[in-house]
C-alpha cells in the first residue's frame, strides 16, 4: 500500500519523498507488535486530508512513493546493514527518506547512512526513554541501545526523556538532554534544545514520547509526555531553524480496538512533511 492510498499516486522517479517501511520487532523487550506498525500507519494514511490547514500547502505534490518493506529478521546487525544500504541509495538519488518502524532498532542503520551522507549532522531524539544502554539482552543493537549506537555516528540531542536506568547515567550529556518534567514547567527549554542542533538534523521519533493518554499504542508506554501540538510545534520550529534531512517514526504497536493512534502516527508524518516542504 502507498502512503495516502489512491489519493497520493506517484511513480518512484517523480517522487521526492520515499516512505520506507521496516516491520522489525525482534529486539522488543515488553509488548510485541511494532512489526505491525508500518502496515497500520499506511492503512490509516488513506484517511488523511492532503491539504494542510496550518501551512496552507499540499506536501504530497512533492511526490510520495512507498517502497516495499525491508523484511530482514535474521539478526539486528543484518537488519541495520539492510536499512543502511537502502537509505544510502535513496540519499544518493536525492530522495527525502521517511522510515516507519518497527521498533527503534530500525533507526540505527538509517542514522549511520545519514551521518555518512551529511556533514555536521545532529540526531534529534524524541522519546520517553534515553536508549543509551551499551548492550541489552545480549545485543548492542537492541532497541534500548539505539541512541548509544547513534552517538557513534553523530551528535545527539534528546527531548522528552522521562525513563532511564542507572547504568545509562555515565553516558548522558546533561547539556543535551531535556527531561519531560523540566519541559512541562519551562517551555523555553525547547528553544534551548534547538540551539544545540547543528546545521543538518535527522529526527527520530519514538511514539512513546507522547503521553499515553493520546498515544497508548506503544510497546513501552510511559506517563508524563507532551501533548500533540506541543511536540509538533517544537518540530515545526526545528524545521524552520535547521535543515531537516530526514526522519523516522517508530514503536507504534497497533491495537485492534483503537485505531486513533495509527491515524495520529500517519498525521505526524504528513504534518512534518507539510512543515518541511510548504
Amino acid at each position: 500500500m502507498n502512503f495516502g492510498g489512491n489519493e497520493v499516486v506517484y511513480s518512484y522517479s517523480e517522487s521526492g519523498i520515499i516512505i520506507v517501511p521496516v516491520p522489525y520487532d525482534e529486539t522488543s523487550t515488553w509488548m510485541k507488535g511494532a512489526d505491525k506498525g508500518p502496515d497500520a500507519i499506511l492503512e490509516a494514511s488513506v484517511n488523511l486530508e492532503f491539504y494542510d490547514i496550518e501551512t496552507s500547502s499540499e506536501a504530497h505534490l512533492k511526490g510520495i512513493f512507498t517502497i516495499p518493506p525491508l523484511l530482514e529478521k535474521e539478526s539486528p546487525e543484518k537488519l541495520t546493514e539492510d536499512v543502511y544500504y537502502r537509505i544510502l541509495t535513496l540519499l544518493s538519488e536525492n530522495k527525502f527518506p521517511v522510515i516507519i518502524g518497527g521498533n527503534h532498532t530500525v533507526s540505527i542503520g538509517s542514522i549511520k547512512a545519514f551521518s555518512e551522507y551529511y556533514d555536521n549532522l545532529t540526531v534529534l531524539q524524541l522519546d520517553a526513554h534515553s536508549d543509551l544502554r551499551q548492550i541489552y539482552e545480549g545485543s548492542e543493537f537492541n532497541h534500548a541501545c539505539a541512541m548509544a549506537r547513534a552517538r557513534e555516528y553523530a551528535s545527539l540531542v534528546q527531548v522528552g526523556i522521562r525513563s532511564m536506568s542507572a547504568e545509562e547515567l555515565p553516558y548522558i550529556d546533561k547539556d543535551r538532554i531535556f527531561f519531560s518534567h523540566e519541559l512541562y514547567y519551562d517551555k523555553s527549554l525547547y528553544k534551548k534544545a534547538i540551539g544545540k542542533l547543528s546545521e543538518n538534523v535527522y529526527i527520530t521519533i519514538d511514539l512513546d514520547v507522547f503521553d499515553p493518554s493520546i498515544m497508548p499504542s506503544t510497546g513501552t508506554p510511559e506517563p508524563g509526555g507532551p501533548s500533540y501540538f506541543e511536540l509538533l510545534h517544537f518540530m515545526r520550529d526545528v524545521i524552520n531553524a535547521r535543515n531537516v534531512v530526514g526522519f523516522d517514526i517508530v514503536e507504534l504497536c497497533p491495537s485492534a480496538t483503537n485505531k486513533a493512534p495509527d491515524f495520529i502516527a500517519a498525521k505526524i508524518i504528513y504534518q512534518l512533511l507539510s512543515y518541511r516542504f510548504a
